[in-house]
């Protein structure tokens, strides 16, 4: 087993915490979907949003999942730099795996596919 860390993005259609949240868990979802990710394995789970971003935690989707309640979560406001992505998160899941950095699989979904388009895969 390796250490790893796999990026996501996903863009929000509104501040509010149900926008948030779905949002959230679409992400999670897919980054778990696409690296055969096991709760037990995964050391932690850094959520940034950006600033325009504050109606609900997005580390709170990630409790709605079985089997995710030990698992470590943070949140932080993103670098407000000017002329960045609007309403983004983005997720830094930390985790033990036996894939190789470059079979590791980042997501990004909807309009922050723009952000890391050299890791975007069809």
């Amino acid at each position: 087993m390796r250490f790893r860390g796999v990026r996501g993005a996903i863009t929000v259609d509104a501040n509010t915490e149900q926008a948030i949240l779905d949002a959230t868990l679409e992400l999670l979802r897919a980054i778990i979907r696409m690296n055969e990710v096991d709760a037990d394995d995964v050391a932690g789970v850094l959520f940034t949003v950006t600033s325009d971003l504050n109606a609900a935690f997005p580390a709170e989707a990630c409790r709605r999942l079985p089997g995710w309640t030990h698992v470590p979560l943070m949140c932080a406001q993103e670098v407000p730099v000017p002329g960045a992505l609007p309403r983004c998160v983005r997720i830094l899941m930390l985790m033990n795996t036996t894939k190789t950095a470059a079979e590791v699989r980042h997501v990004y979904l909807r309009d922050a596919e723009r952000l890391r388009p050299d890791l975007t895969r069809s």
